[in-house]
């Protein structure tokens, strides 16, 4: 006999609602996680809109309730973060260390539409009697969710609180990895971020980690910028909203680098006109990364990739959950990194429609839904 909880459900139709789930017992390789807290971002909000109901949230973090036969990376009781790269190890990806783009697993890769967002394990997940699909395979805005072992990461931090170790799963982990496994910064580097949201301080922190020498942060907002100074920036500029292309904000950043540009740029705005607002910042033989994943047609001035630039579009900053994620709790843990100086305001569940309304607003860095 499974469980029943409370959950958000959306709708498919850009509505969403609090409701009633079943969850089944664990089959052999499945973990029952009871979800403490759940990080929110945008791509929770484009969930509304996928044209079918799924159960919400795609970071998460909680306590094993119940576990499969054969599971044996964690225990009843222990405390785990959720994550949606779960490789399968035989596929030709998985075989060239490319475990974030499993082509048997990846929520995001996987299937041959190219993009397959949810996932029901067999009829794990019921709603209304009937199985429904789990945000990313994981579906963390739930007061449980039942998931693959390949899904949970332990934490061995005693006393995390779980808001901080909620926003791992996703934000923190896309981040820091654009910066540490996409663009490798160096040693006594340049860096330019470009937006400081959540994802954005992230990028700054993995950078500053990396002991980069210059982090130039830009935004609109001088708040953000403020808090970027927080989380690592070293300097700032606050940019023009009617600056087409940053190309007043790439002199700017120029001038700062001994007229060459940046050694590495960070697009972290998620606005499809600044997709190649990156590459204007960059050195020659420079790296340029677009961290937000945006998936519109840019128009592209071809100049701007001269001379010898490189451009990536790293998916979940080239995650490998079972090695990184310890990384990132224990430069936590030495206080090299900032997580709960990230969550501006914490919600429940039942007032997840304000939580939106405040990360669409920008009020929030980041917000965090909690479970009693």
């Amino acid at each position: 006999m499974g469980i029943k909880c409370k959950a958000a459900i959306g709708k498919g139709d850009g509505t969403f609602s609090i409701d009633t789930i079943e969850i089944n017992k664990p089959e052999a390789d499945e973990v029952l996680v009871a979800i403490k807290a759940a990080g929110l971002c945008h791509t929770d909000h484009d969930s509304l809109y996928w044209g079918k109901p799924i159960v919400m949230g795609h970071e998460g973090a909680g306590i094993v309730k119940e576990i499969g036969t054969n599971v044996t990376s964690v225990k009843v009781g222990d405390s785990v973060i959720l994550n949606w790269a779960t490789p399968c190890g035989t596929c030709f990806q998985c075989e060239h260390e490319n475990e974030h783009i499993c082509e048997n697993n990846s929520p995001v890769v996987a299937g041959s539409n190219g993009y397959t967002p949810g996932h029901a394990h067999k009829e794990g997940t019921l709603w209304n009697g009937k199985p429904i699909e789990l945000s990313f395979n994981i579906g963390t805005l739930s007061e449980y969710t039942l998931v693959k072992e390949s899904a949970v990461v332990k934490n061995s931090i005693t006393n995390m609180p779980f808001s901080a170790a909620s926003i791992v799963s996703c934000g923190v982990m896309t981040g820091f990895g654009s910066a540490v496994n996409t663009a490798k910064v160096t040693k006594n580097s340049s860096a330019v971020v470009i937006g400081t949201g959540g994802v954005g301080l992230n990028v700054i922190q993995g950078i500053k980690v990396s002991k980069a020498s210059k982090i130039i942060a830009i935004d609109i907002n001088q708040t953000r910028l403020d808090m970027a100074k927080q989380f690592g920036a070293t300097h700032t500029i606050l940019a023009d909203k009617d600056d087409e292309g940053l190309r007043k904000a790439a002199e700017k950043v120029k001038e700062m680098t001994n007229g060459r540009g940046a050694d590495y740029a960070f697009e972290c705005t998620a606005i499809p006109a600044l997709g190649v607002a990156p590459l204007a910042m960059i050195r020659n033989a420079g790296t340029a990364v677009q961290v937000s994943g945006i998936e519109e047609k840019v128009m592209v001035d071809m100049s701007l990739f001269e001379w010898d630039k490189i451009y990536i579009n790293p998916l979940y900053g080239k995650c490998n959950p079972q090695k990184d994620f310890p990384i990132i709790l224990n430069y936590y843990k030495n206080g090299d990194i900032m997580l709960e100086e990230m969550i501006t305001r914490t919600y429940a569940l039942d007032n997840l429609q304000q939580a939106f309304d405040d990360m669409l607003s920008g009020k929030n860095a980041k917000g965090v839904i909690v479970f009693e």
